[in-house]
């Protein structure tokens, strides 16, 4: 049982509501407290009845940092008509100004943090499948347990206006408890797998790839464009988001695991690829460009690894996303390291060349600011960036919404990390969208991307249950 003392919120929230009065505007008020360590996945679903459709989690790839967020303490969000990078800071700054903040550690990750993502295009036509999100998302959650380095926080935030501060105080405190001292086992019921699955106009997604190859040919500007498409999941019954959660850490612990709830629907997916990750003054940004599959055996993994790692097409490709990153980089790093050579970064069913970029960062760098500046990467728009997306804009059918975009995380202190939303579904009661992409050069052919993507979908159909592997 996890007990946390009162008196601090309350007093807290004292202050908060004086302070209310004097500035006319809400005042944020956020505790943070170490706790015993509890299974992350358990208080998300704890918030289940509370908080359905306010509710985030995440995961890096080596467990360093895990945050799960309930409720919504305050929203952040712009359509097209704003610069939403900039948008979303200046909001940010706006409702931590004046905040009563209790926490005396030096951890990043706790206390004020915000959650959320960025639309792939804010240009592209919207559909009907997007429309709970808007074109930036940020979420400050009520309650948010962050387990960094292995050690597990809670941090409570709540805006304050002219409430009474001993009854709100109150009725935190029950809430807090009741999710602290749920059930610490994670009961997950058997979900049923999807009764159909419908590919969306594929053979019109062949075709549309067959006159790129053509376009790019003829083209002295174009070098490479991103193509996703979409597959469609039915099933008889709502989806239980937290069973394909349970599943996507136990399959794809390389990853970024990732949910964020949005009034009913949740966006969810592994993704292997960071974009960037701001620790202090260090920068972090990843090269993830050129793929095969994996091998039925060790030794037919080896061989395909090893072709992979000299196929010029898809160093080609993989260099794309090297030169353009190390360019925007070195806008915001005094010293920045990237090695000579790609990696192969192995994954369950596909491996990527792959290779990492760090340096250290300029004074003043804005994390958010840096996200901009690298959306999209090549890996997912194309080269180079501007034409690209028009051109994606132009033929691509699908409406993205968050897939391929920047979604994460970052704290009052300008910490954070966001990772590419690739490998990612959208969920929205019992039907599933499912999202894949692959980049489309001059000497591409159409059958063969196609099949690229029906590996990319593999992770997320596995984990609905649309696959026996």
């Amino acid at each position: 049982m996890v007990t946390i003392q009162e008196t601090e919120l309350k007093d807290g929230i004292q202050l908060a509501v004086t302070r209310f009065k004097s500035f006319k505007r809400p005042i944020l008020v956020s505790e943070v407290h170490k706790i015993d360590k509890i299974d992350p996945l358990a208080f998300f679903d704890a918030g289940r009845e509370l908080f359905l459709g306010e509710r985030f989690f995440w995961k890096d790839p080596l467990d360093k940092t895990i945050i799960v967020g309930l409720g919504n303490a305050g929203q952040i969000q712009s359509d097209q008509s704003t610069d939403r990078f900039f948008h979303v800071e200046k909001e940010w700054k706006q409702l931590t100004k004046d905040a009563v903040i209790h926490q005396s550690f030096s951890v990043q990750g706790i206390g004020p943090a915000l959650f959320g993502g960025f639309s792939f295009d804010p240009l592209k036509m919207k559909t009907p499948l997007w429309s709970q999100y808007s074109d930036s998302l940020f979420q400050l959650p009520k309650y948010m347990l962050s387990i960094i380095d292995g050690q597990a926080y809670l941090t409570t935030n709540v805006l304050c206006t002219g409430q009474d501060a001993q009854n709100l105080a109150s009725k935190m405190n029950q809430e807090r408890a009741s999710l602290l001292n749920s059930k610490e086992v994670l009961d997950i019921e058997n979900g049923s797998n999807p009764f159909k699955i419908e590919e969306i106009n594929p053979d019109e997604w062949k075709e549309s790839v067959t006159k790129l190859v053509t376009d790019l040919q003829e083209d002295e500007v174009l070098k490479k464009v991103v193509l996703a498409r979409e597959l469609r999941l039915f099933f008889k019954k709502s989806i239980r988001v937290e069973k394909v959660l349970h599943h996507l850490l136990q399959a794809q612990k390389e990853s970024f695991v990732f949910a964020f709830e949005s009034n009913g629907d949740c966006f969810i997916g592994a993704s292997p690829e960071r974009l960037v990750k701001k620790e202090g003054m260090t920068l972090f940004s990843t090269c993830l460009a050129g793929s095969t599959p994996r091998g039925k055996t060790s030794e037919e993994d080896i061989l395909l690894g090893n072709a992979l790692l000299s196929d010029q097409k898809n160093l080609n490709e993989h260099n794309f996303v090297v030169d353009m990153i190390k360019e925007a980089m070195e806008e915001f790093c005094i010293d920045l390291k990237i090695p000579n050579q790609p990696e192969l970064m192995k994954m369950r069913y596909i491996q990527h060349l792959y290779t990492p970029v760090s340096g250290v960062s300029k004074e003043n760098t804005s994390l958010l600011e840096l996200v901009k500046r690298l959306h999209p990467t090549p890996a997912l728009g194309g080269m180079p960036k501007l034409e690209a997306i028009e051109k994606i804009r132009e033929i691509e059918e699908l409406d993205r919404g968050f897939y391929a975009a920047p979604i994460g995380w970052l704290d009052l202190n300008g910490n954070g990390e966001f990772a590419v939303a690739i490998r990612s579904g959208l969920i929205q009661g019992d039907e599933a969208s499912l999202f894949a992409g692959c980049g489309i050069v001059e000497n591409s052919d159409a059958e063969s991307e196609y099949v690229e993507t029906s590996i990319k979908f593999r992770p997320m159909l596995n984990a609905l249950g649309g696959n026996e592997k």
